[in-house]
């Protein structure tokens, strides 16, 4: 070493700030400085100094979904078309938009035909956040209303593509409503959801929901957002076209009704609608307490089993199965069975499980219910026949004017629309005639004379349905009331009260299979008025290819 190098250094060389590691670069080099685009992070990114080719219009290519202007159909690879070719979907713009949507629905995302905006839009696009918020709270009130998934899925899908936003896909479980939109493969996609807590039977207010997406999908009404989500408020804010003491009179016509149906007279039609009215006002009363519904059905249905218990123990010369079978009548839960059979047979099986859970639930309720007053009246001495007929005469006339009362307060009981309640009831008139004229006239099984009856009235209320541009709900449910279970159900309770397992089995399995017959036809019904509608073509609503077995 030197004797500079034991020299001490000066400060300003001890502590100059550049001098800080090997890496730093020497005085007097000029560093050029950086450039101001950002660095390329991603290998994606275009390099410097190459040019992408522009399409003629001089837009860039903003969707994965359309054709990139370097792609050529001879360099591609070698394709294999199907033998039949790829079908062409052609919508008829009359149609009603359930038959549009849901042919749409079924399809795949890049085949589904350009959307036609009906509704005015921003210049800069729909507002896609409070579009997705108006499909969900259309969707709740549809579905809690009890209309079925796939009409839910299509009528939120119809709500979007009315405002622009057509690759979206809509989501339908028992209680949960998604939605998600994506503008193109390259941009994130925007979800949105919502649970419905509540269900309630309004079919008044299900018509008016109908009525808005008919409007919204209508090219010649233009409603904005600010006006659907004010009509959507007044429709949620409007108040039950029936009474509460309307209801409970009705509730007691149904079941007077149903009794004189399988053979009561009069005193039999005032016991079941007093024993009813006295079931609805404590299921009324044990709601406004927060008890579940299983119990609310538990506790309607004592006191119509009650009174027809009273008349046997009194040995009072009346039929106390009309009775009793009268006040079933008003409780069996055939709307939600034939949305959970509705939602099985066009895929949707989770629904559909859900649905049909919680009309077993509600049966197990009426169960218990009719079992806890059948089994002390039998220990306290009371002759209950469970193997005696119902119907000792025929009674052609008033068994028809007697179903065509039911389906009437069935209707007011549903709360549907004033309008509605003459086509229902027709309705129900002419399903009691189809079965009683194939069952007591023909000799046909009750389970086929009930399919068949079911059918038809899914037909007509249908047919009624797109003649209003309405859901088939408010035509089809009430009038399946006549047809409904009611006397098998009460025969396998009671067999089951006295120890007659068995029997008490076999009357239970027909009821389940009269229940499933009501269903089944309902759809079939509405499927086969569907095909002899103007819908484009009944081949294009594809449905999922499973008939091999995979």
């Amino acid at each position: 070493m030197t004797e500079e190098d034991h020299k001490p250094r000066s400060d300003e060389a001890r502590y100059d700030p550049e001098i800080t590691s090997e890496f730093a670069v020497p005085a007097g080099i000029a560093v050029p400085e950086a450039a101001v685009e950002p660095e390329t992070t991603s290998e994606f990114v275009v390099p410097r100094g190459l040019t992408t080719p522009q399409p003629a219009s001089g837009e860039p290519e903003g969707s994965a979904f359309s054709t990139p202007e370097t792609y050529s159909a001879h360099d591609g690879p070698n394709a294999f078309t199907p033998a039949s070719g790829f079908p062409t979907v052609s919508l008829v713009k009359d149609a009603p938009w359930q038959d549009r949507m849901r042919t749409m629905l079924r399809m795949p995302v890049a085949e589904r035909p350009a959307p036609e905006p009906v509704q005015k839009v921003e210049e800069d696009g729909p507002a896609v956040p409070r579009v997705l918020d108006l499909t969900l709270r259309i969707g709740e009130l549809l579905l809690a209303g009890g209309e079925g998934a796939e009409d839910v899925e299509a009528a939120m899908f119809a709500v979007c593509r009315s405002y622009g936003l057509d690759r979206c896909e809509p989501g339908v479980t028992f209680t949960l409503l998604a939605i998600s939109y994506q503008p193109s493969l390259v941009d994130d996609p925007v979800t949105a959801s919502r649970t419905v807590r509540r269900r309630g039977t309004d079919y008044t207010r299900l018509a008016a929901v109908f009525r808005l997406v008919d409007d919204l999908t209508d090219p010649e009404t233009h409603v904005s957002l600010e006006e659907a989500y004010r009509r959507l408020a007044e429709i949620r804010r409007n108040r039950h076209p029936y009474p509460g003491w309307a209801l409970t009179g009705a509730s007691g016509l149904l079941a007077g009704a149903a009794s004189v149906l399988v053979g009561g007279d009069f005193l039999v039609f005032v016991a079941a609608a007093i024993g009813a009215m006295l079931g609805d006002r404590l299921a009324w009363l044990c709601a406004g307490r927060g008890l579940p519904e299983f119990y609310q059905f538990m506790i309607a249905a004592m006191p119509p089993a009650a009174i027809g218990v009273a008349f046997a123990l009194a040995h009072v010369d009346v039929k106390a199965s009309a009775v009793v079978t009268g006040g079933l009548f008003a409780l069996l839960p055939g709307r939600a069975l034939v949305a959970g059979v509705q939602d099985g047979l066009t895929g949707f099986y989770i629904t559909a499980s859900a649905r049909l859970l919680e009309v077993m639930y509600f049966f197990v309720g009426i169960v218990i219910g009719v079992l806890t007053v059948l089994y002390f009246g039998v220990k306290l001495g009371g002759r209950l026949n469970p193997d005696a007929a119902l119907i000792g005469s025929e009674r052609p006339l008033l068994q028809i004017a007697a179903s065509m009362v039911l389906s009437l307060t069935f209707a007011v009981l549903l709360q549907q629309e004033r309008s509605t309640v003459l086509a229902v009831t027709l309705n129900g008139g002419v399903a009691w005639c189809v079965y009683g004229a194939m069952h007591y006239a023909g000799g046909i099984s009750p389970v086929a004379s009930t399919a068949a009856a079911a059918g038809l009235v899914g037909l007509f209320g249908q047919l009624l349905s797109r003649y209003r541009f309405a859901s088939a709900l408010p035509y089809t449910t009430a009038a399946i009331g006549p047809l409904l279970p009611g006397s098998a159900t009460y025969f396998g309770l009671l067999s089951m009260a006295q120890n007659d397992v068995d029997k008490g089995l076999v009357s239970l399995a027909k009821a389940a299979s009269l229940a499933m017959a009501i269903a089944i036809g309902v759809n079939l019904g509405s499927e086969i008025s569907r095909l002899g509608l103007r819908v484009g073509s009944a081949r294009k609503r594809r449905a999922a290819k499973r008939t091999r077995g995979f």
